[in-house]
């Protein structure tokens, strides 16, 4: 399988970034959807949150690597079945995941700086605290980041319908080109 993608797949790159971005969102959505049901005496309620902040600055710079990638390496042409409809729901679902990811990102960051203290990232390095101060900072950011989070995965959910509709319904190659198998030649329905 090549890095790039050409005119008629995904590369390895692509694909790679793909699904460990997708994996890291929905590890942590769980994760910080469990921690807000944790209580002080919990072993987890000082744990839970430097592994959620830690991998969400992780998926931050995954995101950054991804859309930089994208625009060196542009992805292969939409299958020429498509209706126009589909292309552009794909487009406004793909931009507002990228949106939300960011936002949901840097609202995360402004609920841990509030008080002034850096977001250690696994105890590697410290991202100072740039923005602080801010009138009720922590819960205006709480709030952005709680519910645009539960957008996003309600975004996730639409986005995995529609492979799983181009998989079982249309039988063509969308779902195969973003997992790097060959493509259909039976009753193919793609160019």
């Amino acid at each position: 399988m090549r890095v790039r993608n050409t005119k008629v797949t995904y590369g390895l790159m692509a694909i790679s970034l793909h699904w460990i971005i997708a994996l890291g969102v929905i590890g942590t959505a769980t994760l910080g959807l469990w921690m807000t049901g944790l209580d002080y005496y919990s072993s987890w309620y000082r744990s839970a949150p430097f592994w959620h902040k830690s991998i969400g600055f992780t998926l931050a710079a995954l995101i950054t690597l991804r859309l930089l990638w994208r625009w060196i390496n542009p992805r292969p042409a939409p299958l020429p079945h498509y209706k126009r409809w589909e292309r552009t729901l794909a487009s406004v679902v793909h931009g507002a995941l990228y949106i939300l990811l960011l936002i949901i990102v840097f609202s995360g960051y402004l609920i841990s700086t509030a008080k002034g203290q850096g977001v250690s990232v696994f105890g590697w390095f410290e991202v100072p605290a740039l923005i602080t101060g801010l009138p009720s900072q922590a819960d205006r950011a709480g709030f952005v980041h709680y519910w645009l989070g539960v957008s996003l995965l309600g975004l996730v959910a639409l986005h995995a319908q529609g492979a799983l509709k181009h998989h079982f319904l249309d039988h063509d190659n969308t779902l195969r080109r973003m997992l790097g198998m060959q493509s259909r030649t039976t009753g193919e329905r793609d160019a």
